[in-house]
């Protein structure tokens, strides 16, 4: 393994239950996932990634005003977008709100780009849909250009040209380190490597092992541009309890609440417990005890070589305690046996 292997948490913000069983207010979530972040902070995990969107479900929609909540409240942590849907931004405004996220966390933050899966950001910001694919490339095609220049010149369809424009403030120290988000796409793959960026592959279903053709894609397309690979990063739900069984008592019916919600927009059939049992047996879903998960962390890292394993901990409207809970046996004991199992020693 080429790189250090991180160990990432993120979230989108879904909106929690409190004790009464009714869904808590989205600024409460909000100061919620601030304080989830500290924990992981304390207990060592390596990045911390907030999502945007743009519902009723999820209570996050500007990432870098939360993380740099949690910048003043943290010292180690490496924080970031889970994703950023850059397709419907302005990638100056993207770009200064992360540099000024990086100055405020002392050159921790970084960001993850994508076309999100998602699409109510284009209507709200007055995009058009049928510009799914190229607005992205154009957006990133001067994304790429500020992060890598210290003078942006561009020209494009979508905005007025930029001749011999600064953009301020600058990163620090450095480069912003930037992910391209990855659902399955070999274009999205060879666009990473011509952009100098990093791979986040996105596993929310099936056996992570199909990824592999993507990973050996980014290498041999870097080696043929002449590049040394970047961070391959994997993102996959998951969940921690004291054991296997209660894992999946807590988590089941969550999991089928928010599956079947999205099921309905996008016209999947409902989930069954056979679904739920297959996803953590065979597929892309991290629960258990931390021991399980740990294997389960640890085969995935041998299989695809990845350079950082991201859980997604949010479990649409699972408690706040629960996610506490499981982040803590995340940081205190999956983290460890992982690279314990992997032969890792800590950074």
């Amino acid at each position: 393994m080429t790189q250090p292997l991180e160990f990432g948490l993120d979230t989108f913000g879904d909106v929690t239950t409190g004790p009464d069983g009714d869904l808590l207010a989205q600024p409460q979530v909000i100061r919620n996932v601030v304080e989830e972040a500290v924990l992981a902070d304390r207990h060592g995990i390596d990045f911390f990634g907030v999502g945007e969107h743009h519902r009723k479900d999820f209570a996050i929609s500007a990432p870098e005003v939360v993380l740099a909540a949690i910048a003043a409240q943290t010292s180690k942590i490496r924080l970031g977008s889970a994703v950023t849907v850059l397709s419907s931004d302005d990638p100056i405004r993207v770009f200064q709100r992360f540099s000024t996220l990086d100055a405020i966390s002392n050159g921790r933050a970084e960001v993850i780009l994508g076309r999100g899966s998602f699409i109510e950001s284009f209507p709200l910001f007055g995009y058009d849909l049928s510009k799914y694919e190229e607005l992205f490339k154009e957006k990133l095609d001067l994304f790429s250009e500020i992060v890598s220049k210290d003078v942006v010149n561009y020209r494009g369809d979508w905005r007025a040209p930029l001749e011999d424009q600064r953009i301020y403030p600058p990163i620090g120290d450095g480069r912003l380190k930037t992910w391209i988000g990855v659902g399955g796409s070999p274009e999205s793959v060879i666009r990473a490597v011509r952009y100098d960026m990093n791979l986040m592959l996105a596993i929310i279903g099936g056996d992570p092992a199909r990824f592999v053709p993507y990973v050996e894609l980014y290498k041999k397309a870097s080696d043929q541009a002449g590049r040394t690979p970047g961070g391959i990063g994997v993102h996959s739900p998951g969940y921690i309890a004291e054991s296997d069984e209660q894992a999946r008592r807590d988590l089941f019916p969550h999991f089928k609440k928010i599956r079947d919600r999205l099921g309905k927009e996008r016209g999947w059939p409902p989930v069954t417990e056979q679904d739920f049992e297959n996803e953590i047996e065979h597929g892309s879903l991290y629960a258990g005890s931390a021991e399980t998960v740990a294997q389960k962390i640890a085969t995935t890292v041998r299989t695809l070589g990845i350079s950082r394993f991201q859980m997604k901990y949010s479990a649409g409207p699972m408690d706040h305690d629960k996610l506490m809970q499981s982040i803590e046996l995340y940081g205190s004991k999956v983290v460890p046996l992982a690279r314990t199992l992997l032969d890792e020693s800590p950074k």
